[in-house]
């Protein structure tokens, strides 16, 4: 009596052949489609198989699950943007330098508070916030009268270690909120809904990346902490640097892990764009919104460069 697979009769030697085929195909798919970063439901159904099917049968076949082939292609590409990183952070914002690479980069100004706001924990300032959708999920943005202050992202559980310098893990929007009131714990927080929705919407879609129109945004730190972020706005969209290179740049070529420790404490993800920093051999490394995210954006960002 033959077994069935996927609900088609097939001798032994076919059957091997089919399976062999799903997978042949589920690597294909995921190798053209790395940048939209396919789910696991997403390539079962490629292949016509559940997904905790699929899951079994690419497994024993390719020896990682589906999520770890994403993952090192990711990092294959990731390694590749790091060509030329040190001259990535020479460039300049001038439009005839940069071209499309810089993309949404080029429509970001920036300010910095002084320092007494920031010791003071932003005391005596009033943030908005509000939640609305972005292409990596639910968003949070905080935003002062002169900009941009804050962006995260909202999960619904954090695994220990992945809140950051913090080292608390929490979840919803409550975790989300307790991860920006902790960086400005005496500032006014006020929400803003529609300021939120526009704020975001802005953000996420190319459309609304106008060079007449840059968005404004505010860094609340250290004056270290904002020279760092300052380093990370000079890295065009679709490359990539090193936590080294960054030291280099700003004058502390022994400070790389200092200024590792910058980058995780960045509140304005996405827009001050730490995920473009990588370990020195390519290695994604640690991201405060977690590594899934950091290998989705910059997978999203390499198709907005090649679609440009």
């Amino acid at each position: 009596m033959l077994m069935k697979i996927a609900d088609q009769p097939l001798s032994p030697a076919r059957d091997q052949m089919s399976d062999y085929d799903r997978v042949r195909r589920a690597l294909e798919y995921i190798t053209a489609r790395w940048r939209n970063q396919p789910g696991l439901d997403d390539v079962a159904a490629h292949v016509g198989l559940s997904p905790s099917h699929f899951h079994h049968l690419f497994r024993r076949f390719a020896g990682i699950t589906p999520k770890a082939f994403l993952q090192a292609i990711t990092l294959d590409h990731a390694k590749a943007l790091l060509k030329d990183s040190a001259s990535v952070l020479d460039a300049t914002y001038e439009v005839g330098l940069s071209g499309p690479s810089r993309l949404h980069d080029l429509f970001v100004t920036h300010e910095a508070m002084s320092p007494g706001e920031w010791k003071a924990g932003g005391e005596g300032l009033t943030l908005l916030y509000g939640y609305a959708q972005s292409p990596f999920g639910e968003a949070l943005a905080v935003m002062t009268d002169r900009g941009l202050a804050g962006l995260g992202w909202v999960d619904e559980k954090l695994a220990p270690g992945k809140a950051g310098d913090s080292g608390k893990a929490a979840g919803g929007r409550a975790g989300a909120m307790a991860d920006m009131v902790r960086r400005w714990p005496n500032a006014r927080f006020v929400e803003k809904q529609a300021l939120a929705d526009r704020t975001i919407q802005r953000i996420f879609e190319p459309g609304h990346w106008k060079h007449n129109q840059p968005l404004n945004i505010v860094m609340l730190g250290s004056d270290f902490e904002v020279r760092v972020w300052q380093a990370l706005l000079k890295i065009p969209m679709g490359r990539a640097t090193t936590y080294g290179d960054v030291a280099k740049h700003i004058g502390k070529p022994t400070a790389a892990r200092a200024v590792g420790a910058a980058v995780g404490r960045n509140p304005i993800s996405f827009v001050v764009p730490c995920h473009r920093v990588l370990g020195s051999s390519g290695a994604l490394t640690g991201y405060h919104w977690g590594l899934t995210r950091k290998q989705a954006i910059l997978g999203w960002e390499a198709g907005q460069v090649g679609a440009a």
